[in-house]
């Protein structure tokens, strides 16, 4: 899904790529992050330092915010 997919979407902030909505996905599947890392082919360090910075950038506090954001805009 590229940025223009998510705009026409009705997204009013499309802060996200592809791999930034797989990693939301695989935690919103309830995996750890250790088996969502290996899904992923992450290291279980990247995939934590990748969830802080999309936290960061869409202004929640934790990865199940994240998450919840996501599926609030039917990106996930």
């Amino acid at each position: 899904m590229d940025q223009a997919t998510l705009a026409r979407r009705g997204t009013e902030d499309a802060r996200l790529n592809e791999e930034d909505l797989k990693l939301l996905a695989q935690i919103a599947s309830g995996v750890t992050a250790d088996v969502a890392a290996r899904k992923l082919e992450l290291s279980a360090r990247t995939l934590r330092r990748r969830l802080r910075t999309i936290c960061d950038r869409l202004d929640v506090n934790t990865p199940i915010e994240a998450v919840v954001w996501a599926a609030r805009r039917q990106l996930i």
